[in-house]
């Protein structure tokens, strides 16, 4: 398992696949990059180089906790790259990574190809939320992570993906258990200041993919179709029966939504 140190911290990650075309999976809360395995494994045999981290806090990457940002793990990211020689890429995030994948588009607009956003939406947080995630950190903190993990595969997985993907539940599951509770209450803290992503989405001027599930408990299809009508060249995969998790859910369906879309950015000049 290939590790960098990079912004004071070490940084657990996948590589798979070479060449100059690179895609990048940023993975969701609280789950690790143990998520985006399937995606690894497709997308590298179609010809991409796949790299997949652990975000500060979560998986076998250090855990710091306090508060941390979606800028900060942006910047990781960007470390990250910059220690493997890896200038311009395309980024893929789900949930929180796909704000994560927002603040990288505001960051580090220069080194995008593009950029896909799963299962996730574009508004600053509100007072109401705020106040909830810190709650729910606070919490962790005391508790750890398995009654959040309990209460939560419900809305992390579609009802019938659960029944039908007992595997895909199981592994969710053990994510969410095994996510380091003060690495989760951090992260927490810090997308209570999230804040709203739509001029970034608005003047954003290269290729981009949005899928949403329909049966998503936070992600509804207003918030996937507000972005795909403020990414001027972006693409709309709406998903019947599925979940906060598409790309474990309808993997299949999913990948070849991803592989058409890279498809179409063609490769690195």
């Amino acid at each position: 398992m290939p590790m960098a140190f990079v912004n004071g911290i070490v940084i657990a990650y996948d590589d798979a696949g070479t060449g100059e075309d690179v895609l990048v999976l940023v993975h969701g809360h609280p789950f690790d990059r143990s998520m985006w395995s399937p995606q690894v494994e497709a997308l590298s045999r179609a010809g991409w180089r796949v790299i997949a981290p652990d975000l500060r806090g979560y998986g076998e990457t250090t855990v710091v906790p306090g508060k941390t940002t979606l800028d900060v793990f942006a910047h990781d990211i960007a470390a990250l790259l910059d220690d493997l020689g890896i200038d311009r890429f395309v980024a893929a995030g789900l949930s929180m990574g796909g704000q994560i994948v927002m603040a990288l588009a505001r960051l580090y607009r220069p080194r995008l190809r593009g950029m896909v956003l799963a299962a996730t939406f574009p508004q600053a947080e509100t007072e109401e939320g705020k106040a909830h995630r810190n709650t729910v950190a606070d919490r962790l903190l005391r508790e750890g992570m398995g009654w959040y993990a309990e209460e939560a595969l419900g809305k992390m997985l579609d009802p019938r993906s659960i029944a039908a993907l007992p595997a895909v539940a199981d592994h969710v599951l053990r994510m969410m258990r095994a996510a380091p509770a003060e690495g989760a209450a951090a992260a927490l803290r810090g997308r209570a200041e999230r804040p709203g992503y739509e001029e970034t989405l608005a003047s954003f001027d290269l290729p981009a993919l949005v899928v949403v599930g329909d049966a998503d408990a936070f992600t509804t299809r207003v918030d996937a179709d507000r972005m795909h009508t403020l990414l001027r060249r972006s693409r709309l995969v709406w998903m019947e029966g599925v979940g906060h998790m598409p790309n474990l859910e309808r993997t299949v369906d999913f990948n070849v939504a991803l592989e058409r879309f890279l498809a179409d950015i063609g490769t690195a000049s």
